[in-house]
């Protein structure tokens, strides 16, 4: 075999660039199996140095169906990357596999892939041959008893991948179109109106804490009085708590109502939003 057609059969197997794949033969003497480790330990070498780059670009990836749903978020430097077809079918198969161990991220790093590879082996050969630092994010996976699940992607990139997903769980025996047409429309309400929790008073206390504390330094300084100020910080954390919970939001497709009333005039009486999930990249 010519060393032309040996580079030729090491780049095939390895996804690695000419002059490496070059490089690793002559270092291993011609020898194909020597060279390829060669190549897996400087590739291991070099996305090491990539790991201490910042990754803010990406997909987010969803699988499952309507009773149970997942949602993973895989992360590169550059949206170019988060277009190239072999991010996006490592990414793919990442999904697949994050649906079936629950977002378990610790399960899914050891899961072995289709190449008998494991997630995180994978990543490392993908960063040596793309050049980017790669990173898995965030991941959720809905499996709630007696719900439904729906979902909006915003700003496809491909097939199930996005940037940005919403996963909303339904509590209902009810599985009309209307319900279905509801639930797609209050994805698309939470990917617009991002609320914080279902209702105001599930709000973090760490994030109203700090909304306090924001709201109290704003008025600190205008020369009103303590009681005034307190009454000014009370109806404007109350606006904030409305302003940020889903059932008290203004509905999207008809502002002049709420989430709540929308559901009313739905007339399914045993529905409840059991809880929703917004995942963008780079948020």
């Amino acid at each position: 075999m010519s060393d032309l057609e040996k580079i030729k059969q090491l780049r095939q197997s390895t996804g690695a660039g000419f002059k490496d794949c070059g490089s690793a033969i002559d270092e291993a003497k011609g020898n194909l199996e020597k060279a390829a480790e060669i190549l897996r330990v400087k590739g291991i070498s070099k996305a090491s140095k990539k790991m201490s780059r910042i990754a803010t670009e990406g997909v987010v990836a969803i699988s499952g169906n309507e009773n149970k749903k997942s949602v993973i978020e895989i992360n590169c430097e550059t949206d170019f990357v988060a277009k190239n077809d072999d991010f996006i079918n490592f990414v793919k198969e990442v999904s697949e596999i994050n649906d079936s161990v629950n977002s378990d991220l610790e399960k899914l790093k050891k899961n072995p892939m289709k190449n008998a590879k494991t997630v995180d082996e994978n990543i490392v050969a993908l960063i040596s041959k793309i050049g980017e630092k790669i990173t898995i994010g965030r991941a959720k996976t809905f499996n709630h008893e007696g719900s439904k699940i729906f979902n909006y992607l915003h700003t496809v990139v491909k097939d199930n991948l996005s940037k940005l997903v919403v996963l909303v769980s339904i509590e209902t025996k009810d599985n009309s179109d209307l319900l279905k047409t509801f639930g797609k429309q209050l994805s698309m309400h939470v990917a617009a109106s991002n609320p914080l929790a279902i209702e105001s008073n599930n709000i973090e206390k760490i994030i109203l804490d700090k909304e306090i504390s924001l709201i109290s330094e704003e008025l600190k300084n205008t020369g009103k009085s303590d009681d005034i100020i307190k009454k000014i910080s009370v109806g404007k954390i109350n606006k904030f708590k409305e302003e940020n919970a889903l059932l008290s939001q203004p509905w999207v497709m008809e502002p002049k109502k709420k989430v709540r009333d929308i559901i009313k005039e739905l007339k399914i009486n045993d529905l409840t939003i059991k809880d929703f999930y917004r995942l963008k990249i780079g948020e």
